[in-house]
């Protein structure tokens, strides 16, 4: 047993050398010298100081590993894996008090920050089967598919609807092909659908900041203009990760709607600010750019490209994009370490930037590893949206009562 995690253990009990022994019918100078390390505790006094207490070692607290089904599964099988998980998944929800469904999920960023505020998923959509796999691998839930193709039918009543879902250009060309709809056509208009049908009290949605701008501006102006339409009161915002603790300049957009009047507001960045540098593992192999890379292409120019970081860096890094495994010089971000001089962010070092924990699971390779890391949202800046939205919703139920 290890003395560090016995050390641990008691403490987080709260539990005085003399205590933890008295468990389990050992004197105190026998704990101290397990403590110590002068004498191995007995895999049998272990077990029994768990039973007795209850405490689950830091090792055991673990995801689950969902493995029941590959990646050729939930590609031949995928409809009936998406129907049998989902119900699955339903039955695990359905006390909770907010209940949510992730469109466009990606690799399931927002339903981490709602679920870690007690929040229930009951239906998510994403047509990468890449993406399907590591959401499915982390979460035990197999996404449905391309949302144009889902009935609503099959979708649960929900509370909040979220998705982080593409723009286009539609306001032309629904008036150029003659739609009835100015959406029609666009993801967006898939999103109006299902709220159409099922009336969610909140809709949060997540883009580019370049919404703000796109088209003219008439993109956002129609989104607005829809969700008004239907009652909804809207609000947004653009939010950098970097003012929220996070080694990594990544500034989104943000859309949060309410049915009915809440006092909702969005939250303030702490501006707690970190460096990348302490975020940077050492001595990593596999990541490595090659010398002939290196010379060719990377620094042949001398005007300061790409940006090189180290253990002694500062500040934040550029944005985290999903094309980073094709080694961009004008883009890119990469650390002076490896076999080589130069490699790429690290499977940790891309989780530490977009805030996910070292747990998460990434079964796919290192290009999608990258291209889904780069299409994900920074959980930390997405748990305290959530957490602002429960909040208004909660005190919504208080005052009504």
């Amino acid at each position: 047993m290890n003395s560090v995690e016995l050390v641990k253990a008691r403490k987080h009990l709260s539990l005085t050398q003399k205590n933890a022994a008295s468990l389990i019918n050992v004197s105190q100078r026998t704990w101290q010298q397990w403590e110590l390390g002068q004498r191995n505790m007995r895999s049998a006094f272990w077990e029994l100081f768990l039973i007795k207490t209850g405490y689950i070692p830091e090792n055991q607290v673990m995801k689950v590993i969902f493995n029941d089904y590959n990646q050729k599964d939930i590609k031949l099988r995928h409809n009936e894996l998406a129907l049998i998980t989902h119900q699955e998944e339903r039955n695990k929800n359905k006390n909770k008090s907010i209940k949510f469904i992730d469109l466009f999920a990606g690799i399931g960023g927002i339903r981490s920050a709602f679920e870690s505020l007690g929040a229930g998923c009951v239906f998510s959509s994403e047509i990468d089967l890449h993406a399907q796999y590591t959401y499915y691998s982390n979460y035990g839930v197999v996404p449905y598919g391309d949302i144009c193709k889902i009935e609503t039918d099959i979708i649960p009543s929900h509370d909040i609807l979220c998705g982080g879902f593409p723009c286009q250009p539609f306001s032309h060309i629904g008036k150029r092909e003659g739609f009835n709809h100015p959406t029609q056509g666009t993801m967006f208009h898939e999103i109006l659908r299902i709220v159409d049908a099922k009336k969610p009290n909140v809709i949060f949605l997540e883009n580019v900041p370049g919404i703000l701008n796109h088209d003219k501006g008439r993109t956002l102006e129609l989104i607005i203009e829809e969700l008004t339409k239907r009652n909804y009161k809207c609000h947004h915002t653009v939010i950098n990760s970097s003012d929220f603790g996070i080694p990594q300049n990544r500034k989104r957009f943000y859309l949060v709607c309410f049915l009915e009047d809440v006092n909702f507001s969005f939250p303030l960045p702490p501006m707690k600010y970190v460096d990348i540098g302490d975020y940077l593992e050492k001595n990593i192999s596999g990541y490595s750019i090659s010398k002939h890379l290196q010379n060719s292409y990377l620094f042949k120019k001398d005007d300061g490209k790409p940006c090189v970081i180290n253990e002694n860096s500062k500040g934040s890094i550029k944005t985290l994009v999903s094309t980073y495994h094709k080694i961009q010089r004008l883009t890119g971000t990469f650390v002076k370490d490896g076999d080589t001089g130069l490699r790429l962010l690290s499977e940790n070092e891309c989780k530490a930037v977009m805030g996910f924990p070292k747990e998460f699971i990434i079964p796919v390779s290192r290009t999608q590893m990258y291209r889904q890391m780069g299409n994900s949202v920074v959980i930390t800046v997405i748990k305290a949206i959530a957490n602002q939205i429960i909040l208004a919703l909660e005190e919504k139920k208080e005052i009504a009562v």
